[in-house]
């Protein structure tokens, strides 16, 4: 692969239905999406899931936008890759900004999938055909969340996410369980918690929740091991995990019992395959999370979440969940509870560049 072409797409959507976390309101996404030309013009598409705000993690649109343009692009254009791994490898002589290089990375790996004539799928070494999808409901009131739940569970959805805080915690899941017993339920409170709080979440034990996600902060190591001790729920870690080897630190201080992977917080897919390979050696529970992704980022976790590691029901609804229109077609689609896995080359479906060119607020060409 010569990178011949880089064309960056700022674009933004507005969510069908707000989204709301501890962190804060969300109504519109803003999105960086990469598309990479090569010698022959066959092209790969990626994505910069980075958020506008440095809420969720220190990187922003604004900031990867700059990673991108003055570092990244400069060190791939021009350059003969033969595998994504090398790419991966380049880009790792800047340190942090994950996101900006999952953008690029998840271009490479779209692009070499189609120079070997294989699904992205294949080329990441999935096994299935369908995956099994879970879905977020946003903080709101106990009611509207209780009639979300109850249109997902029509809908098929498998396992259900509550996004909740230290403020309402029990009031919300204590209502859930009356009315839906047997769901598989989790929680995330994106670092809402602090050590201060283990008795309050001694108490949600008594719920038999699947996991409770991130309750700490994301450097806070040594304070989950010490939560995970006093509490019976699985901790799973989702900010803390930026590379194998944070993993491999939760691991050894038995800080957590499940990870979550979300491609572009630990860089690409190169990382997340190796922390799914560790993750498996080690009888470590993982599962593939989600950013309010456009489906192009959706289907690179579909692709994902077919190897065989992944046990757990990610967060990879339907495009209908977050969109009016998705920019890929077809767009991803919820089927007896289940997605299924694109076998076509590369993503295995077709990007809308019209759309994208609509959407866009600025685009940028190297």
């Amino acid at each position: 692969m010569l990178i011949q072409q880089v064309e960056l797409f700022l674009i933004e959507q507005q969510l069908r239905i707000p989204f709301k976390t501890s962190y804060g309101l969300y109504e519109n996404r803003e999105t960086i999406i990469v598309k990479l030309t090569d010698e022959s013009g066959t092209v790969g598409f990626g994505e910069v899931v980075a958020f506008s705000e440095p809420w969720y993690t220190a990187e922003t649109i604004q900031t990867s936008l700059h990673i991108l343009q003055d570092f990244l692009i400069p060190t791939i254009l021009n350059k003969v890759f033969t595998h994504p791994s090398e790419v991966a490898e380049r880009l790792n002589i800047f340190k942090g900004n994950p996101m900006a290089k999952a953008g690029i990375e998840g271009a490479c790996w779209d692009l070499f999938s189609k120079k070997k004539d294989i699904s992205l799928a294949k080329a990441l070494g999935g096994m299935k055909e369908e995956i099994p999808v879970g879905v977020v409901v946003s903080m709101n009131d106990p009611g509207v969340m209780l009639q979300q739940i109850e249109r997902f569970q029509i809908e098929g959805y498998e396992r259900f996410k509550i996004k909740v805080s230290k403020q309402n915690d029990y009031e919300v899941i204590s209502k859930i369980r009356d009315k839906f017993p047997t769901i598989s339920l989790m929680i995330d409170a994106n670092s809402d918690y602090t050590l201060n709080d283990i008795e309050q979440l001694k108490r949600l034990d008594q719920f038999k929740l699947l996991m409770i996600e991130q309750p700490f902060g994301d450097r806070d190591f040594m304070e989950h091991a010490v939560l995970q001790k006093e509490i019976a729920t699985p901790i799973c870690l989702d900010e803390s995990i930026y590379s194998l080897e944070d993993v491999e630190i939760a691991f050894a201080l038995q800080a957590c019992k499940i990870i979550t992977i979300k491609p572009g917080r630990v860089g690409g897919l190169t990382e997340s395959l190796k922390i799914h390979d560790y993750c498996v050696e080690n009888n470590l529970p993982v599962w593939v999370g989600g950013m309010i992704e456009t489906g192009i980022s959706r289907i690179q976790n579909v692709a994902l979440a077919s190897l065989a590691g992944f046990t757990i029901p990610g967060d990879i609804s339907a495009s209908s969940r977050h969109w009016e229109q998705d920019i890929i077609d077809p767009e991803v689609k919820l089927e007896n509870g289940k997605v299924k896995v694109p076998n076509g080359v590369g993503l295995g479906i077709t990007v809308n560049e019209e759309r994208i060119k609509k959407l866009s607020k600025k685009v940028f060409k190297f």
